[in-house]
């Protein structure tokens, strides 16, 4: 699916909260409460673009009819792997094997990965974890210090993402491994991390 703008990112999280809290859809005055935004227009528009990417549905002519187009699952999608050490050869994007999830319900949006290596421990991702992230590809209004899945001319890696102007630092989270210096427009950013599934 197409990736999020922040402001539609967060009127999706906050529908399906509010959905999954009430057990219904907002109106769009409470959407606009949940905004804090003083007019309908930017709701519309928002919601026009998350029904035209595929995260939302309605019904029209109807109230409340606005529903996330995730179904319960028994699963997520693990896509593959990825290094938790220095920067290896992309891992295969193929479905793997499956994340029991129960009866969660999750962005359909979400991929995960298996990470190798260790260089993420003292953020309490260990090797063989399963890291959930969120697609994105709006670079410039990721946080410094969010932990990324970032590829590097065919090469990938976990790690705290830091951008000074036009250089990137890929910090691990282990004393044993080096950051990794880089120029911001060799780095595409595959997604960031939203949890951490351990199999104890």
């Amino acid at each position: 699916m197409e990736s999020l703008t922040p402001a539609q990112q967060q009127l999706y999280d906050w529908i399906v909260a509010f959905i999954h809290s009430e057990g219904h859809s907002p109106t769009y005055r409470q959407m606009m409460l949940g905004m804090r935004l003083k007019s309908p227009a930017p709701i519309q528009s928002r919601l026009e673009k998350l029904i035209d990417k595929g995260y939302l549905e309605h019904t029209y002519g109807k109230a409340r009819t606005i529903r996330p187009t995730w179904k319960e699952t028994n699963g997520l999608i693990i896509r593959g792997a990825i290094a938790a050490g220095g920067l290896v050869e992309v891992f295969p994007d193929t479905e793997v094997e499956t994340l029991d999830l129960g009866r969660l319900l999750f962005d359909p949006s979400l991929f995960a990965l298996r990470v190798r290596g260790d260089s993420m421990i003292e953020a309490m991702i260990d090797h063989n974890d399963v890291v959930i992230l969120r697609p994105t590809n709006d670079v410039k209004n990721i946080k410094s210090g969010t932990i990324v899945a970032a590829r590097v001319e065919g090469q990938t890696t976990l790690k705290h993402f830091h951008r000074y102007g036009r250089r990137v630092t890929l910090k691990p989270a282990n004393a044993n491994y080096e950051p990794i210096l880089l120029d911001a427009r060799t780095v595409e950013v595959q997604g960031v991390l939203v949890g951490v599934m351990r199999s104890l």
